[in-house]
């Protein structure tokens, strides 16, 4: 009876301060200090005249040769960047499925954008990115889709390379993490081009 009171009650105890803790007081803290943010912890919205048309950090699908392409989704090939289908393939880069899709949206992208070399496909326009719902892609990966949209909306290279130079996010402090660009904010603003 001894031993039971010296371990077993204070692991009890222990057991239920922490369930206390992490299942009450962590997610209100995190609760609470997501209201401090101009969203108040319910994601950064895109609005198109008083309309909600995106959200900043979930991907959307464009496919169409007038806009600039988003990086593919691993798991949202069909569902167009539903939130709630987050996750990676898990397929290794020697598996033959994920070879097989990637020659294929490599294929897809060099017969839309012809005169582009195989080589200079940025590796982000064709490999799935690992969230599924990734928004970005490099400042490369839009820089090879120019040629076509210019082509496609009768707009200067240079206007749209300047364009797409506007809308490069840089790394976090000048250091973390690469440049690139949403591209959803991209397309809006391609749209609003006259």
């Amino acid at each position: 009876m001894n031993k039971m009171r010296k371990h077993i009650l204070p692991s009890l105890l222990l057991t239920i301060v922490f369930i206390a803790l992490f299942c009450g007081v962590y997610p209100l803290l995190i609760l609470g200090i997501a209201q401090l943010t101009p969203s108040k912890g319910e994601g950064v919205t895109i609005q198109r005249n008083g309309k909600i048309i995106g959200y900043e950090n979930i991907g959307q699908k464009f496919t169409g040769d007038k806009y600039f392409w988003s990086r593919p989704s691993a798991v949202n090939y069909l569902s167009d960047y539903k939130d709630q289908n987050s996750g990676g393939s898990n397929k290794g880069p020697n598996n033959p499925d994920y070879l097989s899709a990637t020659q294929g949206l490599i294929d897809t992208f060099m017969k839309h954008n012809p005169g582009i070399n195989k080589a200079d496909i940025p590796s982000d326009i064709v490999t799935a990115s690992g969230s599924g719902l990734d928004p970005n892609i490099s400042v490369q990966a839009a820089k090879v889709q120019v040629p076509r949209i210019a082509r496609i909306r009768r707009i200067p290279e240079e206007k749209l390379n300047g364009l797409v130079e506007q809308y490069t996010e840089k790394p976090l402090l000048g250091l973390f993490g690469p440049e690139k660009i949403n591209v959803l904010k991209l397309n809006i603003a391609l749209n609003d081009l006259k």
